[in-house]
């Protein structure tokens, strides 16, 4: 869990925003990219993703052209594809304010584990060396996804949070200015944020995962709900390779952030999640993601975990899950409980 520093306090107090943020969307990394294949996207889901974002966050937009915002080169192209002319007579559209939050998937993970950055200690060579390609790596991915919404005319900036200023004290959140982030919303563009290696007061150096950035988000600008993509249906009470792995439709989170499975019923209420982490995975896998989910409802916003690409990414991105959830909706929704 973050550490919530006085300096920390006092930023987001003078964080105020003219149109509150509608979602923070994180894409985990394991939907866009492919995990087993070095530096590899998944260009059909991140394409599919790109598309349902737009559609959640402009009004009337499944009708007209959709005009494209990255004006350079494409591989195996010789010229820009611009449509410049097209924008001069275009109406201001009317679009909601979203933040993307995206994992590293293939990207990262093996240069920051193979190097041990997650670890600290950036003194020495190998972790120095491992720092530096790590961030490449990272960034690299970044400034694909950037391409991807832009294609799509979502006013997209890529944001690193190294770049901004974010540190962490033994992995925990130590300082992270938010006032670019919300000087972006306010000019009607999408902040792209990603897990970053960053800074560490004692470690020197770590990992900071998108799942505790997206949950700092959440706690200093308060989206109406947040939707975590994955590459399953959403959490399951043991591995979803299991034949016998039940999808858990309902998490309810108590005041104290304790969390209990509220559908399906369970004889044994109190029934514990299993999880597991990939080998390269230095930010925790699906524990993390639970953990920080529960901390995000703790506050009263509405968590969802869905599959990408899918109607029901689309479902939750649009905001249509609001009270009870629809029988034929694929996901997990967690929720604070005054029970």
């Amino acid at each position: 869990m973050e550490v919530s520093t006085p300096k920390q306090q006092h930023q987001s107090v003078s964080i105020s925003l003219t149109k509150p943020v509608r979602c923070i969307v994180k894409l985990g990394g394991a939907a866009i990219t492919c995990k087993n294949e070095l530096e590899t996207i998944n260009e059909e889901n991140l394409k599919t993703v790109s598309s349902q974002l737009r559609q959640s966050m402009t009004t009337g937009s499944n009708s007209g052209e959709v005009l494209g915002m990255d004006w350079s080169k494409q591989p195996g192209e010789s010229e820009i594809s611009s449509t410049l002319s097209d924008f001069e007579d275009r109406p201001v559209v009317d679009s909601s304010p979203f933040i993307v939050v995206h994992g590293a998937g293939s990207f990262g993970h093996f240069q920051a584990s193979k190097s041990g950055v997650h670890k600290g200690g950036l003194y020495q060579p190998l972790v120095k060396a491992g720092f530096v390609a790590t961030r490449i790596s990272v960034t690299k991915l970044n400034l694909e996804i950037v391409r991807a919404l832009a294609r799509e005319g979502i006013p997209s900036i890529g944001m690193s949070p190294f770049s901004c200023g974010w540190s962490t004290r033994e992995r925990n959140i130590a300082s992270a200015d938010l006032s670019a982030v919300a000087k972006a919303i306010e000019s009607g563009l999408v902040p792209v944020l990603h897990g970053d290696a960053v800074l560490d007061d004692l470690l020197d150096c770590t990992i900071l995962s998108g799942d505790v950035i997206i949950s700092h988000l959440a706690a200093h600008l308060k989206p109406e709900y947040v939707v975590f993509l994955t590459d399953v249906s959403g959490v399951y009470d043991r591995p979803p390779s299991d034949p016998n792995a039940v999808l858990l439709r309902e998490i309810a989170v108590a005041k104290d952030g304790s969390w209990s499975i509220e559908k399906p019923t369970f004889q044994n209420k109190n029934k514990q999640v299993e999880t597991s982490v990939a080998a390269h995975d230095t930010t925790g896998g699906m524990l993390t993601k639970i953990s920080e989910a529960a901390a995000i409802a703790k506050l009263g916003i509405d968590v969802y975990i869905v599959k990408a690409a899918t109607s029901h990414a689309l479902k939750a991105f649009s905001g249509e899950l609001k009270g009870n959830l629809p029988e034929d909706w694929l996901g997990t929704a967690i929720r604070f409980s005054n029970k």
